[in-house]
């Protein structure tokens, strides 16, 4: 496998490992807890439902 190819899967792979936690970014939802949730938890695939419910979840109005 070509170096560059093996460097393109694996930050795709880290991408879509994070992705709850770029959804909570975008979404403006408590990054804080789902980047932990993910983090920590994330290689489950429950963990990943968690943080990914979590960062779908209702946004908090000041």
């Amino acid at each position: 496998m070509d170096g560059s190819v093996f460097l393109l899967l694996v930050i795709v792979g880290i991408a879509v490992y994070f992705l709850p936690f770029f959804i909570a970014a975008g979404r403006g939802v408590n990054t804080g807890s789902v980047f932990v949730i993910n983090l920590f938890l994330g290689w489950t695939f429950i963990g990943w439902v968690v943080a990914l419910a979590m960062s779908m979840g209702s946004r908090r109005t000041p």
